[in-house]
């Protein structure tokens, strides 16, 4: 029987990155909301990965005794703005504020910044909750630049301003594919993988 991956998101977009990346296990991957589990809980953590371990802790103590609990925290990171809004990114001026709104937000509080000070990242930490209780985390970083507007519909959240120069694009403009090799998501996701691997 395929083991159950049960991430504890309710985002579309991530969850459909997260199955491209670990579509080639034998994993079924289930969201928080096909596991039949509902969980509300304050992530008040100082770190990436202390936000992820709550969330995946809250899903874990709801979830089948066998199922393997994932959840992330990821943020964006400016050089410029003291590293803001990290790990309050989700929550940056307010958690119903549109994307459109907190980017346009981030570059004109960068007007007439140039190039080489406009350094950012994105950082994703990535928790597991193993049967048992074990726990496990990950940390994925993808480093580049802002840009000076919008640029690409795909992706989602800070990706169309944020822009990766060896590549010559931003993170919305990347396909899927691209997308997934370089991002921070995908790389904590398939260091994820490999220490499941190791300990499953």
């Amino acid at each position: 029987m395929k083991r159950r991956i049960v991430f504890a998101t309710g985002n579309t977009d991530k969850l459909r990155e997260i199955r491209e990346i670990l579509g080639e296990t034998d994993w079924t991957v289930l969201s928080i909301k096909d596991a039949g589990i509902r969980i509300d809980v304050e992530e008040n953590g100082s770190t990436y990965e202390e936000n992820a371990l709550i969330k995946a802790r809250a899903a874990a103590a709801l979830a089948q005794a066998d199922d393997i609990v994932l959840a992330d925290d990821s943020g964006l990171e400016i050089d410029y703005l003291n590293r803001e809004p990290g790990i309050y990114s989700a929550r940056y001026l307010g958690e119903d504020t549109s994307y459109r709104i907190k980017n346009q937000n981030l570059i004109d509080r960068l007007q007439g910044v140039p190039d080489e000070k406009r350094t950012a990242r994105f950082v994703c930490a990535i928790a597991a909750v193993l049967p048992g209780g074990k726990e496990l985390t990950c940390r994925g970083v993808i480093e580049g630049r802002i840009g000076y507007e919008e640029r690409g519909s795909g992706g989602f959240g800070y990706d169309p301003i944020f822009q990766v120069p060896e590549l010559g694009k931003s993170t919305a403009e990347l396909n899927e594919e691209e997308k997934n090799a370089v991002s921070h998501r995908g790389k904590a996701l398939r260091a994820m993988r490999e220490k499941l691997k190791e300990v499953l």
